[in-house]
């Protein structure tokens, strides 16, 4: 089994290819405080993580002379391995960085456990239910019968998917699964009418041409005042809220839309991750934001008052912890969110040791683990 999974981690990687952004040193500016190479991972070719990484890097590099290597990847494990393989050092991550600190879904068998992530900055973002125009879904509940988009081993978009449906009432059984490769394929699977929706982000650049083609393109709304909606999708994905957008294909400035809000792309790293680095990254970030904010419609959210702000998928690391208190943007709300989510994952990191060993003692075969484990995490977390 593990190797049928390191095969399948290594073909998304290749199939991702790789991003270099040009810089004109071989090291960064002296004083600066960055390496003169950072590897970076994030979502595939043409996704929002992408563009964006694409974009920053590149005004990193024109300011501190540091070059940045992207490796985009389909799947959570794929963007996730060569951060813990220290293939990379820094990933734009979305929903699989919760998913790795509290080793579930992919994470929860005994080749990975909970990752010890950190947070350096996170972008607050919208992610809808893409839907074609042509299938004739207009609300949720039009989901029912469709052909409605799964990406194996990429949780962070699948259990958003299965939140969309719940909100309306509606579950896997109720729609037809379509499974695809990746989240560049899920793109480009509505653009041919291979599936019907699918949870995407609203500014993704596959999506103009969706917008563009002869599907056109809807958007469900998640109106704020279905109470018990908003119950049902809070059950699955509890770190998503409501919000009004109004920007991105299908959608008219002015005449915003009900659309979740949640935290991607998320810059991650682990917590052994030099503290001075970090610092000067998260500084990086906030010195060039003119360079590089009007580059993309989401850009500006990276503005450090608004992705320094909790709460995200994993605690924040202590240099980027002493940047926002020095740019005054850390709190004391902010401060106790931190510390209890670092307690939180203490008791997670201990649950995973006790099952480990327990099974272990048992001779416990790897295919009846995850169970197990998800069995003791609620017994010892909950």
């Amino acid at each position: 089994m593990k190797k049928a999974k390191a095969r399948w981690v290594v073909l998304g990687l290749f199939l991702g290819g790789l991003l270099f952004v040009a810089g004109l040193s071989p090291a960064a500016e002296k004083g600066s405080g960055l390496p003169g190479m950072m590897t970076w991972t994030a979502f595939d070719v043409g996704s929002r993580g992408y563009v964006q990484g694409a974009a920053i890097s590149n005004a990193l590099t024109k300011k501190y002379a540091t070059k940045v290597r992207i490796l985009p990847s389909g799947t959570s494990v794929g963007r996730l391995i060569p951060i813990k393989t220290g293939a990379a050092t820094y990933g734009l991550l979305a929903d699989e960085t919760y998913f790795a600190a509290e080793a579930l879904y992919e994470f929860s068998f005994p080749n990975w456990g909970p990752q010890d992530l950190r947070v350096l900055l996170a972008h607050p973002a919208p992610i809808g239910m893409a839907a074609t125009a042509k299938s004739g879904i207009k609300t949720l509940k039009d989901c029912k019968g469709k052909k409605i988009g799964w990406i194996p081993g990429a949780s962070t978009n699948n259990v958003k998917t299965e939140a969309f449906l719940a909100f309306a009432g509606l579950t896997w059984k109720d729609v037809q699964r379509i499974d695809l490769p990746s989240y560049a394929a899920a793109g480009k699977g509505l653009i041919e009418g291979k599936i019907d929706a699918i949870s995407y982000g609203i500014t993704a650049p596959l999506l103009y041409e969706l917008e563009a083609s002869p599907q056109g393109i809807s958007w469900p709304e998640f109106p704020a005042s279905d109470v018990e909606g908003w119950k049902r999708l809070h059950q699955l994905t509890p770190w998503l809220s409501p919000g009004k957008y109004d920007i991105g294909p299908g959608l008219k400035k002015g005449q915003p839309k009900e659309i979740p809000s949640y935290t991607y792309p998320q810059l991650v790293c682990y917590a052994k991750q030099d503290a001075n680095e970090v610092y000067a990254l998260v500084k990086g970030f906030d010195e060039t934001f003119d360079m590089y904010k009007d580059a993309d419609p989401e850009l500006p959210e990276w503005a450090i008052a608004r992705s320094g702000r909790v709460p995200a998928g994993a605690p924040f690391h202590e240099g980027a912890i002493r940047y926002l208190k020095e740019k005054g943007i850390w709190t004391a709300q902010s401060d106790q969110w931190n510390r209890k989510f670092l307690d939180r994952l203490k008791k997670v990191q201990g649950a995973w040791k006790t099952a480990m060993q327990e099974a272990t003692a048992k001779g416990m075969p790897e295919k009846d683990f995850t169970e197990f484990w998800l069995k003791k995490r609620g017994e010892i977390t909950e």
